[in-house]
């Protein structure tokens, strides 16, 4: 006798779908673990990409710190440096300002003075010093006060010093320094600017 299947098709189709349904469940499942674990691998690739970047970078600018800090001390040695020349270049310029103030002082100096320090800050100059009698002071202002390199002389302090005499003192004065012929030169260097934008607003 034949073998006849007598389970109804409707059953045989159920199970046929239930089977591809799995099969594709699999296949979704798969695919979305796979889809999962390349975003996972890409997440981290990106994540060791940027740490190198960031390590890359952060040298690059430890380097850059290093270098502007080098550049500070550079400018900072040449600041003392251009301070220094300008001392030098002060000092070699005004060399032969300060011999002649010294002459002039030696030539304003009256018999019976003595000059014990002499400071000179900016224009003004201090001198301290020891005269016979206060005539003798008073002589030595008149003298500075005539001399073209002196204006204003001002006594600031008079003691008595009776070491050197009964009518001797201790004195402390002040006097402005002053070029001769500065000012003319100033004036001078004026109206040589006035003159050239002057004519080049005439052009």
């Amino acid at each position: 006798m034949p073998n006849i299947n007598l389970l109804p098709w409707r059953e045989e189709r159920r199970k046929v779908l239930k089977q591809e349904f799995f099969a594709l469940l699999g296949a979704v499942s798969l695919a979305g673990l796979l889809c999962v674990g390349l975003a996972w691998l890409l997440m981290n690739l990106s994540i060791d990409n940027q740490r190198d970047r960031n390590v890359f970078l952060q040298k690059h600018i430890s380097d850059l710190e290093l270098q502007v800090k080098e550049i500070k001390e550079l400018k900072s040695r040449r600041a003392e440096l251009l301070e220094r020349m300008k001392i030098i270049q002060n000092l070699q310029g005004n060399r032969p300002v300060i011999t002649r103030v010294f002459s002039e002082l030696v030539t304003s100096l009256p018999e019976g003075v003595y000059f014990t320090n002499l400071a000179l800050k900016g224009k003004q100059l201090s001198i301290e010093g020891t005269a016979e009698s206060n005539n003798r002071v008073s002589s030595l202002m008149r003298k500075l006060d005539q001399s073209e390199w002196f204006e204003d002389p001002n006594l600031t302090q008079v003691k008595a010093n009776p070491g050197y005499g009964e009518q001797a003192s201790d004195f402390t004065m002040s006097v402005k320094l002053v070029l001769p012929g500065a000012e003319e030169e100033q004036l001078s260097k004026k109206k040589e600017k006035q003159s050239s934008r002057s004519k080049k607003r005439s052009k």
